[in-house]
């Protein structure tokens, strides 16, 4: 056993070691080269994304512990910091002794060679963490989680914990999974041959919530600005690059805000967010810009040094229309844009990032405020080079008569939504909030392409591994 003394992390080695002093560092080795009389090893603890080199004087230590610290293999080194004469170091670790805590061998570990494909990488998620790419990736999610929370701390906003399972479907999609204790071997039924939900643990239907947006306006109703950050389920039977089953989401919810408000908001926490990366994030960012996206920093300075361009939905679709360009989707008033359309408005007309406001209320949620055309709806997007629309949001419906017209024109059964439908009976007030998608803003702050590569353990179709 080496000699016990405080752990040093290897990005505080690297920062602010003081040379000449001893040093612990504990971490997994990523690669070994060298030869019979001294032998280098790059060390790695995920506290960034550089390694320590360690260097060994071979004849001073056992050859069959040194034959078992190879790629993957996890130690602890004693020994001196001192100045590291190769170029992109200041420090490396003269090493006193080694501690091996745990081998990797050589011919099964499965990440000894360099260059693996994302595909493959999916496959071992359990181990993927341990790459460059992903620590990078697994760092900035952290950095923006941190950051959600202190963004709406310092504004006076209170974080309220929304129930991950419901009996409300907020967006009406009904892709919901179902969450029961009966036996599906043996579902009881009633006469008409439906299941009989009322002797399930709930005593009714219950599904995994795909929103804390409901529940949400419901405390800001009390405590006026409230935020949600959780975890949201979606059954689609979907392997694109852009869907996940599960997912997470943080949803703003604010009394006596009207759209502009909840635009100015909006703006501001992606530009506060974005900034934090680039203050807080640079040497995975640097990594990130050169192994994948190399214009990844340059696009995130474009959007916190651009105000955002704000156009109704109409406006917009007279560009579309006039664009002489072959639309994959057609345009037309009443269309659901896709990505393509929004790519084009922020990407090639407008040169900046764009919030589109009052959409057709054919093509929006029930709770969005109605505007007076009778047509359209308070509703707002923002959109962002390369992928789109990043944050959806709302004015809500704050008045009782329009909300239950609403929800009796869209099928949608009353009964469910009583405990909604009294917010706007009892001292209702004008709110509005939006909801972003946590690894849809990390699909844009890392360059990743696939947004299974911006969550630990993706769940997608046929894939629930870990």
């Amino acid at each position: 056993m080496m000699e016990e003394k405080k752990r040093v992390k290897i990005k505080e080695l690297l920062l602010n070691g003081q040379v000449g002093s001893d040093v612990l560092a504990k971490g997994w080795v990523r690669t070994r080269r060298g030869n019979k009389s001294v032998a280098f090893i790059a060390l790695n603890d995920g506290s960034t994304i550089n390694n320590i080199q360690v260097v060994v004087d071979v004849q001073n230590f056992d050859e069959n512990l040194l034959k078992d610290i190879n790629t993957g293999a996890c130690i602890g080194v004693n020994g001196k910091l001192v100045e590291s004469p190769g170029s992109g170091q200041r420090v490396e670790i003269q090493v006193a002794s080694i501690e091996l805590y745990g081998a990797a061998d050589a011919t099964t570990y499965p990440l000894q060679k360099k260059g693996h494909s994302m595909e493959f990488l999916r496959e071992i998620a359990h181990l993927r963490p341990r790459t460059n790419t992903f620590g990078a990736v697994l760092r900035i999610r952290h950095a923006m989680a941190y950051a959600i929370h202190k963004y709406f701390n310092d504004k006076g906003f209170y974080y309220i914990h929304t129930p991950i399972i419901t009996a409300s479907d907020a967006e009406g999609a009904g892709a919901m999974f179902k969450v029961t204790t009966l036996d599906v071997n043996a579902l009881p039924r009633t006469e008409d041959g439906k299941i009989d939900w009322s002797e399930d643990f709930f005593g009714k239907e219950a599904n995994l919530t795909v929103s804390g947006q409901l529940e949400g306006e419901l405390a800001a109703m009390a405590l006026s600005e409230i935020y949600t950050f959780g975890p949201t389920f979606r059954a689609e039977n979907s392997n694109t690059p852009r869907h996940l089953a599960e997912f997470w989401m943080i949803e703003p919810e604010m009394a006596f805000y009207d759209i502009k408000d909840n635009m100015d908001l909006a703006e501001d926490f992606l530009k506060y967010l974005i900034r934090y990366a680039l203050d807080n994030c640079m040497d995975d960012l640097d990594f990130l810009n050169k192994m994948y996206d190399n214009e990844l920093i340059d696009r995130l300075k474009f959007v916190i040094e651009n105000k955002f361009e704000r156009l109704a939905y109409t406006k917009a679709i007279d560009i579309l229309e006039k664009v002489d360009q072959k639309w994959e989707f057609p345009v037309f008033w009443g269309a659901d844009l896709q990505a393509e359309h929004e790519r084009y408005l922020v990407e090639k007309h407008f040169k900046k990032p764009v919030i589109l406001t009052d959409y057709p209320k054919e093509i929006k949620a029930f709770y969005m405020k109605q505007n007076d055309d009778g047509k359209t709806v308070r509703a707002m997007d923002v959109l962002f080079p390369k992928i789109g629309e990043i944050i959806g949001g709302s004015q809500r419906e704050e008045v009782y008569e329009k909300l239950l017209g609403k929800i009796a024109e869209m099928h949608i059964p009353e009964k469910d939504m009583w405990w909604y439908l009294d917010t706007r009976k009892f001292g209702t007030a004008p709110h509005s909030g939006f909801g972003l998608g946590f690894e849809r803003l990390l699909l844009f702050v890392t360059g990743m392409s696939n947004i299974r590569d911006v969550i630990p353990f993706p769940r997608s179709p046929k894939n629930c591994e870990f």
